[in-house]
């Protein structure tokens, strides 16, 4: 699939209509606090942005204001392929956790029919509710899991159940906070995985709080870094994992991984 983005301030739509979504002098204050300061975000179409940045630099914070559940200076816009303002996009979001009651009955299809049915969780759903449900989870091979307590989730499949739900209906815009805190690396790789397929398939507009550096190198169209109440440099991972400020950061230079991958993508050419 074609993921069009903007060339020389022109776009092409997605098959959601929204071309990209701009955050310009954003700004967040908490308590009188200053969280974020002339923030400058350019989301395309079909990207995977993930903001990176040290612990306390405000990445929740901008996932939060973008969702609305925070007041924010500066502008939020929507637009079409002709630069032109649309409604507000629909979102889904799947925070960095969730507290459960371990011993609560409850099951991944009663979290789902309570978020889209008024019925009440003791009672037995229509199979038009299942179906839906397992469909839902099948775009995160999650649909295994439909009958399973809330309390006996792994930190991997309640993940995917949260990714799931976020994703029914499939939304304008996705935004994951730091989603995979506490899973496994088989888990990580399989939920970036996942994302990635997500993202081809139904075209979405992704942004992703990480700090799993080496996934978001491979998976990520382009990195925010954000660092001092601001974001210090955006674009490629290779242009930002080669900047000196997030090296200084993070203490990795990442120069040679590039130069090795650069490397082999000439070679593998070269042997088609």
């Amino acid at each position: 699939m074609n993921h069009s983005k903007c060339v020389n301030s022109e776009c092409k739509t997605c098959e959601c209509n929204l071309c990209c979504t701009k955050i310009n002098n954003f700004g967040v204050k908490r308590g009188g606090v200053e969280i974020l300061k002339d923030v400058n975000l350019h989301i395309h179409c079909g990207d995977l942005t993930a903001i990176i940045g040290p612990n306390g630099a405000g990445k929740s914070t901008l996932l939060k204001a973008i969702l609305g559940d925070i007041s924010h200076t500066g502008e939020l816009q929507f637009l079409d392929a002709k630069n032109n303002g649309t409604t507000r996009p629909s979102m889904g979001y799947v925070p960095q956790k969730l507290e459960l009651d371990s011993t609560s009955p409850t099951s991944v299809l009663d979290l789902f029919a309570a978020a889209h049915t008024n019925l009440p969780i003791w009672f037995s759903y229509p199979k038009s509710i299942r179906e839906r449900v397992r469909e839902s989870l099948a775009r995160t091979h999650g649909e295994h899991l439909i009958n399973k307590r809330l309390g006996e989730l792994s930190g991997g499949e309640l993940q995917r159940v949260l990714l799931a739900l976020a994703l029914d209906p499939i939304p304008h815009l996705l935004l994951l906070d730091e989603p995979v805190s506490g899973i496994d690396q088989k888990g990580l790789e399989l939920f970036y995985q996942t994302v990635s397929t997500l993202r081809k398939n139904y075209d979405l507009s992704i942004i992703l709080v990480s700090h799993d550096l080496n996934l978001v190198a491979e998976y990520a169209d382009r990195v925010a870094f954000v660092n001092n109440k601001t974001i210090e440099c955006c674009g490629t991972p290779q242009e930002v994992f080669t900047n000196d400020k997030v090296i200084q950061t993070f203490g990795l230079d990442w120069s040679n991984r590039f130069q090795k991958d650069e490397k082999d993508r000439v070679a593998n050419a070269l042997m088609v």
